[in-house]
């Protein structure tokens, strides 16, 4: 799983799994779900990111993660 922002739009996508989309589909108001060629999700892309959710702080709670990077 990977987060991107992007400033210069204000967007965040979270990735879950590297696959193509293929197609989009709005879910609500600034919302949009990436599925691959199986309906799977593959990701979120959040509109408004900054404006709409505090981003200073990324918190996980009781993942089975076996590695953590950060850039």
């Amino acid at each position: 799983m990977k987060l991107h922002y992007y400033a210069d739009t204000d967007s965040l996508y979270i990735e879950l799994k590297d696959a193509p989309g293929v197609e989009t589909r709005e879910i609500a108001r600034g919302l949009q779900v990436d599925l691959d060629a199986k309906g799977e999700v593959v990701g979120f892309d959040i509109d408004g990111a900054a404006g709409r959710f505090d981003l200073s702080t990324l918190e996980t709670v009781t993942l089975p993660i076996k590695t953590t990077r950060a850039a």
